[in-house]
This record gives C-alpha cells, structure tokens and sequence, in this order.
C-alpha cells in the first residue's frame, strides 16, 4: 500500500521441519502466499527456514548444503507470479566459508544475499562452530542458476521506493546494531530473521529491545522467529512475530502455535520520513557515521492501493486508552504543571496568585493546579484568590460549582458581578446590548481580564491562565482577554486531556464537596457564557456547537502538528478513527485549518506556560509561523 505513505509489512513463522528442505520450501510458499493475499509487499520468515535453525552439525553435510541451493531455486520458482519480495533464512557457502544468511526472492529470481553479521557463541549458542561472520566487503556469489547475486551485510532493498535492510537475531542483540548503521544509510523498514529461543522473561525484554530499536531509528521493525517444528533437544521455540514502528508496537503474533501464522501491518513511511527531517540531528549523525559503501537493489512489486488499512488509528491521540497509562499520563501532567508554576512563583517571590474560575474545566484544572503548587511550596492557599466574575451568560449550574469548589479548597474567594460595567462600558462605545455579537462577548472577557490584572496588582500577585492547547489552536480566546496572563498553565494540554485530569482529581480531593463539584463541572457542556441563558437556565452557548467537536479538532491538531501530515491524510486517517462521521469531518478540518492559520496572531503573543507532551504551540518553543500565512493549500488539500 502506498497510498499516504503507507507500506504493508508481514513477518511470517511457517512450522518447519527439521533438514527437510522439501518440506520447508512447501511451508515458506503457504505463508508467502498468504502475505501476498493480505496485500503485503514485503514478507520476512525465520532464521534459517530453509533448513530450521537447529539442525546442527548437519549444516555442514554434503547433502544439506546441495539440497539449499535446489531448495531456494524451486522456492523462487514456486512464488514467481507472487507481487511480493521473501525474505528466507538459508545457509550459504562462499568458498570454504558458510553464513548464515537472509535471501531475498522477487519476481522468480534471487536478487540478494545478506549474511549475519555477530555470531553467538556463548550458553545456549554455539553458531561459531558452523557459520562465519560477515564483514563490510561487497560482492557477488552464484546461488545454483542464479549468478551475480550481491553477497553482503551492507545491502539495501528498495521496494516500490522504501528502504528495506535485514539483520540476524543476534544482530539486534549487539552493542551496536547493523540496523542502526542501515538506518542512517537510508533503511526505513528493518527485517529481522531470528531464532531466538524462549525462556522466562525473555519475550518481555526482546519486545522492549525491537520497539526501542525501532525508535533510536526512526525506522520500522518486522521481527519473524523460530516456532514450531524446531528441535526442542535443548531449547524451545514460541514463534514470535513482532511489528514495530518508531517506538510503538503495531501488532504481534499469537506464540506457541503448532500452525503456521502470518501477521501483517501497514507502516507510515511517511511518518518516518518526516520525523528524520525534523530531528536535525539524524542527519548529522548519518553523515559522520555511515563510512562505508552500501549496495541498492532496485525491485518494484504490484500494491494493492484499495485495501483497507492495517492499522489501528486512536481517536484519541492525546488521551491513553488503558487505566493504567490514563492514571500515570495524568501524573506526569500534573507535575509538570505543578513543576513549571513552583518555579514562576518561587522566581518572581510572588505569595498570590489570581484565578478567574467561571466553573468550567479549564478554570477547574488551573485552580486544583495551582492549590497543589501551594501545597508544595508550603504556602497558604487563602494566597490563592478565585474570582467569580457573573455575567449575561452566567448559570447557576457553573455559579454554584465554582462557589461549592472554591470554599472546599480553602481559598480566597471574591465575587465581582460584571454586568453594570459591561453596561456602562456599551453605553460609552455607543453599542446596542440586545445585539449580541463579537462585540457583545469579548467586551466581558476583557472586563473579566482586567479585573484579574487589577487584582494582581492590587495584592502584588499575578494572574493564572486557565486557556488550553485547543483553544491556541483555534485561537477561541479574546485577543486581550482571556487570551492574556501572567503565566498560561493549561497551554500544553488539550481539551481532550482536560476533562480526564479534572476526572483524576476527584479521586484524589479528600473533600466530598469538592469530589462532587468536580464531577458535576466534568459533565458541563463546554460554554463560554457569554451570551444570555436559555429561558429555563441552562447553558444555550455551546462551544462546540460553534467551533465544532473538540475531539475532532484535537485528532486535527495532533497529526498537524505531531506528523506534518496533508489534510487528506489526516482526513482520511479521522475516517477511519470515526466510522459513520465523513460529513462532519469534512466540515470541521475546514475550519481547524482556517482557524488554526488565521489565529496565529494570538499565538504569537501568548504568555509564557509549560510543555507537557510532544505538541506544543509556544511561538519561543514547537511552533514558529508567521501570523499573515495563507492556508488556502490546506484548504484545497481538504476534501
């Protein structure tokens, strides 16, 4: 698949039996078939599954060495219709030498032969009794009726315009990795024929090493190993099949299986790409680091670009989907946010700080953050000073939550109603109240804002932010309003993530009110409240009514910012994460795009705030665009 970057990738674990080269060329053409039917374009079987990897002092017997080279020209001949590159495991003789070695089969023909770079030699393994390592020299070698094959660890294959390189189970294993050298010649798939047997807690470590790996470079990882059918004189072999992309594991096999199995996956390419261009530093690494030749072997096979993607897409990107990493992300979160405003305070000798809390998730967040940074600092939280500030829109449902939540937290509180200032302050601009328009409603968040900003001046104090990482993105805050602070806590987190911190702090209050205030502030819409109630008290503005669902705009904003993505592809990554939602998707990336380049300005100026994950909008930090940049080609490039 190459439609977006993607590229199908499959690691397959056919059961072998142990010499027989007739059975295993059978058992290799099953799950290449496979592979090739689920559309994947390259596929990796084990460490010598010509053979089986335990075939021992046999490997050096006339026969066996015969019966590799007929067995590996009647594989190609088997899978030549396939649109598919095999990667096998066989034993090849150079010479008077043998290797262990990856050959790769495409199109009827061997087309390469990668020899495994670090043989093991100690407990369980003895490989040095029959194999030779592989060094950096390049050449050519016959494969029975296939000459000039290219023989060396330093080889490339490029399919379809992807890097693809191969190492050997122990490979992976060493201080230094050949797929790291791969990786910076320009591999962004890495195969890996293994054997590795199992035993206790080894399977656990080996998927920290392929996911680790993956990551450090910035490539995919496809792993096949040794099963069933491999002698268990000594050891045992579970069959593992892993699939890796830059630190995150994409799918894995069911092990200790008796059958053959084939797992397969899409990789994002593309991904990978542009999260090389974007650390600089791979590049220098690279180019004082790859100091040898490599060999490029061109093929291109058939992919199939209308089948379905393999590939799980998290609606919610910015939110973990276990428990357990909820709980720990929301920690972390926490402390840094506690972590960044300790030090403000602590720096500026500031002892009070003003918080405008209007009963919503984002005041609610910055409030019980600010508390916490009281708390370790030692300060007194009547310090601390909440001001309800009522206006036109305000309900009695968030009035009475920032009341009940303010008292249980023991902090200051003041109330300063807004609507005869915001009357007199219409009556001096000449505005009509009954028109309730931009101006209408920024002119209460102004007044809002400046009673904050008095208020600090008054006590020596400064003001808190409570704005988050969406509404930056969409620039849904009053230029000069709500907009402004003296330090933005919530900035680097987005809307998604909010209600679940606020969430995490109702187990953690030991106060009922307050558990009770924050669960009911959880379950309110998102407003501004700014224009007049519904007639029966209930909150008519909603602000995803107006700006669309925020949890579209943060799958937007997070593979806008986080990948680089095109806008069809994030489109179409959004279909597939909500089913059965195409029409509003195409009308709010429309907006996300037009909102997120029009309201830069706002960005450009923001106050200062912590950086809590790997998407940020700091102007002095992630992001850096001019505020006057057209977004008509993001438009266009939206369906």
């Amino acid at each position: 698949m190459t439609d977006y970057g993607y590229f199908r990738v499959s690691a397959a674990v056919p059961r072998v039996k142990v010499a027989d080269c007739n059975s295993n060329v059978s058992a290799i053409v099953e799950v290449v078939e496979k592979a090739a039917a689920m559309g994947a374009e390259v596929v990796v079987t084990p460490e010598m599954s010509i053979t089986g990897y335990t075939c021992a002092d046999l490997f050096h017997n006339t026969l066996l060495v015969d019966r590799v080279v007929t067995s590996l020209e009647q594989l190609a001949d088997k899978i030549v219709n396939l649109n598919i590159v095999a990667v096998v495991g066989a034993p090849i003789t150079v010479g008077c030498r043998q290797y262990n070695c990856a050959v790769v089969i495409v199109g009827g023909k061997i087309v390469a032969a990668i020899p495994k770079s670090y043989i093991p030699n100690y407990c369980e393994f003895y490989e040095r009794r029959w194999w030779h390592p592989a060094d950096d020299l390049l050449s050519t070698i016959a494969i029975g009726r296939f000459k000039d094959v290219p023989f060396g660890r330093n080889q490339l294959i490029e399919i379809n315009g992807v890097k693809v390189a191969v190492e050997i189970c122990e490979d992976l294993w060493s201080a230094v990795p050949p797929s790291s050298r791969h990786s910076l010649a320009g591999a962004e798939v890495v195969l890996n024929l293994s054997a590795s047997d199992d035993i206790i807690g080894k399977y656990s470590y080996l998927k920290k090493l392929i996911t680790l790996q993956s990551a450090r470079c910035m490539s995919a990882y496809v792993y096949a190993g040794a099963g069933y059918g491999e002698s268990s004189t000594d050891l045992v072999f579970d069959g593992k099949a892993i699939i890796a992309e830059n630190g995150k594991l994409l799918k894995e096999g069911v092990r200790w299986q008796s059958a053959a199995q084939v797992v397969v996956a899409d990789v994002d390419v593309e991904l990978l790409r542009r999260e090389r261009i974007l650390t600089t530093t791979w590049g220098d690494t690279a180019a004082r680091e790859v100091n040898v030749s490599y060999n490029i072997v061109t093929v291109d096979v058939e992919s199939n670009t209308n089948c379905e993607l393999l590939r799980e897409i998290n609606p919610m990107p910015f939110v973990p989907s276990s428990v357990d990493d909820m709980e720990e992300r929301c920690n972390e979160i926490i402390n840094i946010q506690v972590a960044g405003l300790a030090q403000r305070l602590e720096v500026t000798h500031t002892k009070q700080l003003v918080v405008g809390i209007s009963g919503g998730l984002d005041s609610t967040l910055a409030l019980l953050i600010a508390v916490k940074t009281f708390n370790r600092l030692q300060l007194d939280c009547k310090g601390i000073i909440g001001v309800t500030m009522p206006g036109f829109g305000t309900t009695g449902r968030t009035y009475n939550n920032a009341l009940t939540l303010m008292r249980a937290l023991g902090i200051t509180i003041r109330e300063i109603p807004i609507v005869d200032a915001v009357n007199q302050h219409f009556k001096d601009i000449n505005h009509d109240p009954s028109v309730t328009d931009v101006t209408y409603e920024n002119s209460q968040a102004r007044e809002r804002t400046q009673i904050l900003m008095d208020i600090a001046n008054q006590v020596d104090g400064m003001v808190l932010g409570t704005g988050d990482l969406s509404e930056l993105a969409l620039g849904w805050a009053t230029y000069n309003g709500d907009h402004m602070s003296m330090y933005g806590v919530n900035a680097g987190v987005p809307k998604t993530l909010v209600r679940h911190l606020v969430k995490y702090f109702v187990d953690v209050v030991d106060n009922e009110n307050a558990r009770v205030a924050l669960d009911d502030i959880v379950d309110t819409p998102i407003s501004p409240e700014l224009t007049p109630a519904s007639a029966d008290g209930t909150i008519a503005q909603r602000t995803e009514d107006l700006v669309g669902p925020y949890e579209l705009h943060d799958f937007f904003l997070y593979h806008t910012l986080r990948y680089g993505f095109k806008p069809e592809k994030i489109q179409y990554l959004a279909q597939r994460a909500f089913p059965g939602r195409e029409a509003e998707i195409s009308k709010w990336i429309k907006v996300f795009f037009r909102r997120f380049f029009n309201q830069q300005f706002k960005r450009s100026c923001m106050p200062d705030g912590p950086k809590v994950g790997s998407v940020g909008l700091s102007p002095r930090g992630d992001w850096r665009m001019p505020s006057d940049a057209s977004s008509s080609m993001w438009q266009e490039n939206a369906n």
